[in-house]
């Protein structure tokens, strides 16, 4: 993993929100190396770092690899939505992570809504991270050449000989 980035501070949980779902999830322990969900996964929850280190990635883009500590809150998109998880989970060093079913999750965030603000405030933190890596990963793969230009230019070359021809015609 010699590609990560530096520790990021952007999905970090406050105290009220780490306290509420250490009273719904189930603690995991995760060895270093090992993957604790991957791009396209199904979506089993959120995952709160109580320890360790965990590295988010977007497969092929290693300049977008980011290192999570304890305290951050992973797999947000996806729970809200319901959709597979968009990156990789990996354990940087031996973590210990609190899952929290999707169905717990959103209960929490309906009955708590200070809860669910700071939840969405994170969401659009990595919603924001996930389209930059995209967009970044699209580009790394098309070459980018412009379709239309050719076509101008032929397009604009013809008229000027058919305005020449036409002046000749008078």
């Amino acid at each position: 993993m010699k590609n990560v980035g530096n520790g990021s501070n952007i999905l970090n949980a406050s105290p009220e929100l780490k306290s509420s779902l250490v009273a719904i999830g189930q603690a995991e322990q995760i060895p270093a190396g090992d993957v604790l969900f991957k791009t396209s996964d199904q979506n089993l929850g959120v995952y709160l770092v109580r320890r360790g280190k965990i590295c988010l990635r977007v497969d092929g883009v290693p300049r977008f690899d980011r290192v999570f500590p304890a305290g951050s809150l992973l797999g947000l998109p996806a729970t809200f939505t319901g959709s597979p998880y968009s990156l990789t989970a990996t354990a940087v060093t031996n973590a210990v992570v609190l899952r929290v079913a999707r169905k717990e999750f959103l209960g929490l965030m309906r009955e708590q809504p200070e809860l669910c603000q700071q939840a969405t405030d994170m969401l659009s933190r990595e919603v924001s991270f996930i389209q930059a890596a995209v967009g970044q990963r699209m580009r790394s793969l098309v070459s980018f050449k412009p379709v239309c230009e050719p076509t101008a230019r032929k397009v604009q070359s013809s008229r000027t000989v058919r305005r020449v021809q036409v002046s000749r015609a008078r």
